[in-house]
């Protein structure tokens, strides 16, 4: 009877509790955070399932990436509210606060987390958001004002450690990280680089931090034209592979990393209920 009532007991606690996050692949950026309980999830039938240890990355728009982990977590950067007509309610947006185009005042509150990469006028914010399988953190930069000459800290590159991969986005960068900085992004094996060529850095300017970071693969994002995303492809032909892939996704993992720097073009789309 005893060992029944134990057996009932451990039933029922595993109902209760049916699904931690899963576990993170250490990366080798710095870990900054202890594991913690995971959440709930719905995950909408036309995204794809993501292989375990690979990482899935889809361009929405603009600066808006949608970054997927095998266990179904979904995380768009620089979100602004909208990520096409498919119904997407994200584990996690990020925004940057430089341009209206690059984040929202009104997130769905249904976002478990919405983190801004500003926090009060030159005080800027931290984060440390670990979901078990992922681990997301911000490294502060200053930014243009339209206020002042320059607003401290008032927007974030954010870090995203899943699948033993660190996937770095930019942001909306206005200047070259600091020694300080670059240390705190730690090696950046996946590279979302805005290439605009002024709106953010002047072009040979994210040439440099882009060579400096060393990542394995840079995917161009905010570029407004054809001439601004050649120009940039141009100038780093020398030093770098330049894949250009006809869609909008690419999968990545630790153990397929390209052997040289790798630049690889992704088309910007939506996230659309197919017709």
């Amino acid at each position: 009877m005893l060992f029944r009532r134990l057996v009932w007991g451990l039933a029922a606690l595993a109902l209760a509790f049916p699904a931690l996050a899963q576990e993170r692949t250490p990366s080798h950026c710095i870990a900054l955070a202890e594991t913690a309980p995971g959440i709930a999830h719905v995950i909408p039938a036309s995204l794809p399932d993501v292989p375990r240890e690979e990482v899935f990355l889809h361009y929405i728009a603009h600066a808006s990436f949608l970054i997927r982990s095998h266990g179904g977590l979904n995380m768009v950067t620089d979100y602004t509210g909208f990520t096409g007509t498919l119904p997407l309610i994200p584990d996690v947006v990020t925004m940057n606060h430089a341009h209206d185009s690059h984040w929202t005042p009104f997130p769905d509150p249904a976002i478990p987390h919405a983190l801004q990469g500003w926090g009060d006028f030159g005080e800027g914010i931290d984060h440390e958001v670990d979901l078990g399988e992922v681990l997301i953190r911000n490294v502060s930069t200053d930014i243009r004002s339209q206020f002042a000459d320059v607003e401290p800290e008032g927007n974030s590159i954010f870090v995203f450690e899943m699948a033993g991969l660190c996937i770095g986005h930019l942001g909306h960068l206005h200047h070259e990280p600091t020694e300080a900085q670059y240390a705190a992004l730690g090696r950046v094996d996946v590279l979302m680089a805005p290439v605009d060529g002024g709106y953010t850095l002047p072009l040979p300017v994210m040439m440099q931090v882009i060579r400096r970071l060393k990542s394995s693969i840079v995917i161009p994002m905010h570029w407004f034209s054809g001439y601004a995303l050649d120009a940039f492809l141009t100038g780093m032909s020398d030093e770098f592979q330049v894949v250009e892939l006809e869609g909008s996704s690419v999968s990545v993992s630790i153990d397929r990393l390209p052997s040289e720097p790798t630049i690889m073009v992704l088309r910007p789309s939506y996230l659309n209920v197919a017709r």
